[in-house]
């Protein structure tokens, strides 16, 4: 079920929020050259879902975008990961796109990156991505 679509009609680029009720999470997809403030606007729609479906996981699909993509690591530690948290998150795969995985890895070293109840696992594949949130719904 789609939540929020964001399209750039200036160069094409989108984010799209989807719930995904068979798996019970939800799917960010990011396409194309997302620029900051495009960034920033699908992180925040994606707390505003969150308000309403109050869920745990999260697949964060980076592997259709093109350039680089959201430099501001601070502000997701410190003010969106709380928010999220807050509104029940506690599991995200993180789908990079293919020649940003190591990038992403150095960025978000450590176990908990964002803080000690919510976990990030990072993923060259969606397939991948999808079985370990398969596996952490046992948790």
């Amino acid at each position: 079920m789609r939540i929020a679509k964001h399209l750039d009609l200036r160069d094409g680029s989108s984010c799209e929020i989807e719930y995904d009720e068979d798996e019970s999470w939800l799917r960010a997809i990011w396409r194309g050259f997302v620029d900051p403030m495009e960034a920033y606007n699908g992180a925040e729609n994606f707390l505003r879902a969150m308000e309403t479906i109050h869920c745990r996981y999260l697949l964060n699909d980076n592997s259709q975008l093109s350039g680089p993509w959201f430099d501001s690591v601070e502000w997701l530690q410190s003010v969106w990961a709380p928010r999220a948290t807050h509104l029940g998150l506690r599991f995200i795969a993180h789908v990079v796109q293919p020649s940003d995985l190591l990038d992403q890895a150095a960025i978000v070293s450590g176990e908990y990156p964002f803080n000690d109840h919510l976990r990030l696992q990072l993923f060259d594949d969606v397939v991948s991505a999808e079985e370990w949130l398969r596996t952490v719904r046992t948790e």
